[in-house]
């Protein structure tokens, strides 16, 4: 798998820059005296009084007073929803029964990475792991976490979480689990169903227009036996991420299962559904899918449908989208169908 750059310019290795977490942190051991001033003054205030170091130290000693509950949560992978709490000290990852935090999948090392906690920092270290060890999609050596990084580790992604609300932010994870994806952070088939039932309801109501786009990735059975599970994951997210850049807010984007989506298009007539779709299916099949030694060419199938009054269950819609896909695979793939 190869990460895409998302503008994070935190420390990746060893040789990189120090980040402004430990030019905090020496200040802290440098100057004792900002222990007392974390304590009674507000980063606000000092910013009109001290330079700028001594607030990033002052700001950092804060956040280490608010940390000690670190914890990571299996968004993606065979034990989703696990908390594993990570107390100070070293937490090895891998598939060997040994390590701290055992994942099975077969992508990941026997000893993979390790997560060192210690002082409220955690810091996430590649164990010289087969496939790499990624963090928001970019492969790391060794690296500061912060709350909100997705780990992953082989082909499963973990969340770091950590602050003192950690429990309330663990508790929303866990509701996000159950309308989300974990791989491509779209809308999960539970939540398309529940949204397609809701404008389905609406459109029959007021006699609005809907329509119902359902794509799906050619031949993808083939990028998995060819290249591997890490790379088909891979392609499922960047093509997840091609259908969110083009999605307005009412729309509704969901991995519909495996290497399926899903597209809820309100107030959007076939004509229109249809052109999305094939500006959907033209940016996939110029994107550069890339891979360790290379790039993947990658297309994809679209079946479209509209509403019809006579239609009387959100199901029906489904199934006229799905049989269109299905024709536009017949037909060669890499191509739209909508009537």
């Amino acid at each position: 798998m190869v990460g895409t750059p998302n503008g994070d310019d935190r420390t990746l290795t060893e040789e990189q820059p120090t980040s402004t977490a430990e030019e905090g942190d020496e200040l802290l051991r440098t100057q004792p005296g900002l222990a007392e001033l974390a304590s009674r003054r507000s980063p606000a205030g000092l910013e009109r009084d001290t330079d700028r170091a001594t607030v990033v130290a002052v700001q950092r000693f804060k956040e280490r007073m608010d940390t000690g509950h670190e914890c990571l949560v299996e968004i993606y992978g065979d034990n989703l929803g696990a908390n594993h709490r990570l107390a100070p000290g070293r937490w090895v990852v891998g598939r060997s029964l040994e390590c701290d935090i055992v994942v099975t999948a077969g992508s990941v090392s026997r000893q993979h990475a390790a997560f060192s906690v210690q002082n409220g920092a955690v810091w996430l270290e590649d164990l010289q792991s087969t496939n790499g060890t990624y963090v928001n999609d970019r492969p790391v050596k060794r690296l500061l976490l912060q709350s909100g990084d997705l780990v992953a580790i082989g082909s499963t992604i973990f969340k770091f979480l950590a602050g003192s609300n950690v429990e309330a932010a663990y508790h929303e994870e866990i509701y996000r689990m159950t309308i989300e994806d974990g791989l491509t952070q779209l809308f999960n088939k539970a939540y398309f169903h529940e949204a397609l039932d809701r404008e389905f309801r609406r459109s029959q109501r007021y006699h609005r227009p809907l329509s119902l786009v359902m794509l799906d990735i050619d031949h993808f059975k083939r990028v998995n036996d060819d290249y591997g599970h890490l790379v088909g994951d891979h392609v499922i997210k960047e093509v997840a991420g091609i259908l969110r850049s083009r999605a307005r807010s009412l729309e509704t984007v969901a991995r519909y299962g495996g290497e399926e989506f899903g597209l809820i298009l309100p107030e959007t007539e076939v004509t229109g559904a249809a052109i999305l779709a094939e500006v959907l299916r033209g940016l996939v099949d110029e994107h550069p899918f890339e891979i360790d030694d290379g790039t993947l060419h990658v297309t994809v199938s679209l079946g479209v449908a509209e509403y019809d009054p006579e239609m009387k269950h959100p199901d029906e819609l489904v199934a006229l989208a799905d049989s269109r896909l299905y024709l536009a695979k017949e037909g060669g793939r890499n191509r739209v169908v909508s009537g």
